[in-house]
């Protein structure tokens, strides 16, 4: 709810989503400051608006803010049937980048494609990076979206065009890589942190957003609502691959 002081363009009783918080949000009310409370079109239902805030900020960033893509572009998509998966999925399409996801079931190749994936591979297969350059015409791909860099930033790099960038969104380890296909490539490995985001960054992104889900080309899937004391299991169904789209916490 915003208060009777607040002052930055919205009204009370307005629809909003919030991207971040002052007092966290796992729970059934929180405090915000203005900056982090946005505009939530009459399309996007509460749930949608719980699944916006973080994926989708992170992705446009890891997309447009960090790696540069850029319309024409083709971009890989790791773990693409995730929250930050399918939103980069989305934003990537609607920019007019081509776009390769993988993902590890049978399920979620096929909400990746319904995005507008041109290519969706299964990433449970050892060798399923060998068919981007067969896939991109030799060129290999522009941008790559990795989430697990502790598991494929080594195979990565091969798949990557010549001035390719892999941007890490996320790793749970250390990893072994060969300079010499950065070297060959004159390629770049970008980090991203949204914490490191700057505040005219984060406008940028959300003003991207707002405008994305009002023209209906970002859609938030909402794989499950689970009840707020479910928050364990939701983590653990996370890290265990077993979530497509995003688990929202209802109270």
């Amino acid at each position: 709810a915003l208060g009777p002081r607040y002052d930055g363009g919205l009204a009370i009783g307005q629809r909003v989503y919030t991207a971040g918080s002052i007092t966290g949000t796992y729970a059934e009310a929180v405090v915000c400051a203005g900056a982090q409370v946005h505009p939530l079109p009459d399309a996007v239902d509460v749930a949608q608006g719980a699944a916006v805030g973080t994926p989708y900020a992170a992705a446009f960033r890891a997309l447009f803010q960090r790696a540069r893509a850029a319309a024409g572009d083709t971009v890989l998509v790791h773990g693409a049937s995730g929250g930050v998966g399918l939103a980069a999925v989305q934003f990537a399409v609607a920019a007019g980048l081509t776009v390769i996801g993988t993902a590890g079931s049978d399920a979620g190749r096929a909400l990746v494609a319904a995005q507008g994936a041109a290519h969706v591979l299964d990433h449970h297969d050892p060798d399923h990076l060998a068919a981007v350059p067969e896939l991109t015409g030799g060129h290999g791909a522009d941008v790559i979206v990795e989430s697990l860099a502790n598991v494929n930033l080594g195979r990565d790099l091969p798949a990557l065009a010549r001035n390719g960038r892999v941007v890490v969104v996320g790793s749970r380890g250390s990893v072994e890589v060969m300079p010499r296909d950065l070297m060959d490539r004159e390629a770049a490995i970008i980090g991203m942190r949204m914490p490191n985001a700057t505040a005219s960054e984060l406008a940028a992104a959300h003003a991207a957003i707002g405008r994305g889900l009002a023209d209906g080309s970002l859609r938030p899937v909402v794989g499950r609502e689970l009840p707020l004391a479910d928050a364990p299991r939701a983590h653990h169904d996370i890290i265990e691959g077993k979530a497509l789209g995003k688990i929202v916490l209802v109270p």
